[in-house]
């Protein structure tokens, strides 16, 4: 099996909106329609945000946003890895490169909101050194959201 590589790609390429359309399937087998998220491609395309895509032999993989949202801080968003890739190292090599990016651009932490259904997120994170935390950003304490930050 061939490395992931990671690069940063606009939101708007069609192996991008594929990977989000995939993503908008996988959150309705989890949730009902009030916890789904709604980030649309205006919101990736910011100049505030670094949207990067794993590809394995050209094949996109994967895709995770990080969002600065203040002087020292960000948040990422829009984390997705496709079925047949999950387990396979993708969205941890989405995850580092974010992580490295946010330390180039003098991030001291960086956030994130995931369900407490996405079991391979939270593990993901809490691996990595995510911690809970509660509620940021105007996003409400609602019992399904789950609040993680890392101390970079």
């Amino acid at each position: 099996m061939s490395e992931v590589a990671v690069a940063e790609e606009g939101p708007d390429t069609p192996e991008a909106v594929e990977l989000a359309r995939q993503f908008d399937e996988y959150v309705v087998l989890l949730y009902p329609p009030e916890y789904r998220p709604k980030v649309d491609v205006a919101v990736l395309s910011a100049a505030d945000t670094r949207f990067f895509v794993a590809r394995r032999g050209g094949r996109a993989l994967g895709c995770m946003a990080l969002v600065r949202t203040g002087p020292d801080k960000g948040e990422l968003k829009r984390c997705f890895v496709t079925q047949e890739a999950r387990g396979q190292g993708v969205g941890f090599a989405l995850l580092s490169t974010a992580e490295a990016v946010a330390r180039a651009q003098k991030m001291l932490r960086i956030q994130l909101e995931t369900g407490n259904r996405n079991i391979a997120a939270l593990r993901l994170y809490r691996g990595n050194g995510f911690r809970e935390r509660g509620p940021f950003g105007g996003y409400p304490a609602d019992g399904v959201s789950v609040f993680l930050e890392k101390t970079l």
